[in-house]
């Protein structure tokens, strides 16, 4: 029996660059809720923005916020880990040197930037939809540092291996999509925010599903036996599933009428 779904957002439960929801998601949900299934919101961004998109069943769902540095259930933190601020100041001070890249220093309930270029700004704000406070230095931020990322518009592939090389080790190292390097404690990620989440709610691997598309994905669905990559996921997160779906809404419908998929 299922007692917990995961979902990541990106690539997952958005598709094609979709920053909205599909309606019947929440329907979705609310009868996973009256089946005794607790949904959980799993992606690398910020709290706030995750509640404004499932603003319907908001207080309804468990989330994994910022790659899994932040884990919360109605309000309240189950699991917060931060970055060492002087190991973080040293990756803040290699992304500005880089001058393709963009600073995005997250905390509980904004995100601060310190932009080369307007355009990032609003790309934030307007199209991610997270909350933002813009700063002249970010190394005058005084939040602990829950993640430190790394934006690239034209695609992250062209600066990882920089920074893996500098920081992989010291902080986690997670790819997040095509313009985005995600960096955070050791300890965190979603497979330790799954884990603090199926014993909050005394659920098994076996009674867990997770779905996702990215590297970013790859510890929360190891964890959980019913892990499903997505067709157009990366061949990485596919060796790690058992399942593959094209479409959440449809596996969570299945799931509803009783037919778990077989191995």
């Amino acid at each position: 029996m299922i007692r917990l779904v995961a979902s990541d957002l990106d690539g997952t439960l958005l598709l094609n660059g979709s920053q909205k929801l599909n309606p019947e998601v929440f329907d979705l949900i609310r009868e996973l809720k009256k089946a005794g299934i607790v949904f959980v919101a799993a992606s690398g961004r910020q709290y706030p923005n995750l509640k404004r998109l499932f603003a319907p069943v908001a207080d309804e769902i468990a989330y994994i916020a910022e790659n899994g540095a932040l884990v919360l259930y109605q309000d309240q933190v189950l699991s917060r880990k931060t970055i060492d601020r002087n190991l973080g100041r040293e990756i803040l001070t290699a992304i500005q040197e880089r001058d393709q890249c963009e600073i995005l220093l997250s905390g509980v309930k904004t995100c601060y930037l310190q932009p080369k270029i307007h355009d990032y700004v609003d790309h934030m704000k307007y199209v991610v939809g997270n909350n933002v406070t813009v700063v002249n230095d970010i190394m005058g931020v005084e939040e602990e540092y829950l993640k430190i990322s790394v934006y690239e518009k034209g695609g992250v592939d062209r600066c990882e291996s920089y920074f893996r090389e500098r920081f992989e080790g010291r902080v986690k190292v997670v790819t997040a999509g095509h313009a985005w390097l995600d960096m955070m404690s050791l300890d965190a990620g979603k497979g330790p925010a799954m884990d603090t989440l199926l014993e909050h709610f005394r659920v098994s691997p076996g009674e867990a599903m997770a779905f996702g598309d990215n590297e970013n994905d790859i510890e929360m669905l190891e964890n959980v036996f019913y892990s499903y990559a997505m067709d157009n996921a990366k061949e990485s997160v596919k060796k790690v599933c058992r399942f593959r779906t094209g479409l959440v809404e449809k596996t969570l419908r299945d799931l509803l009428d009783g037919k778990l998929p077989v191995e």
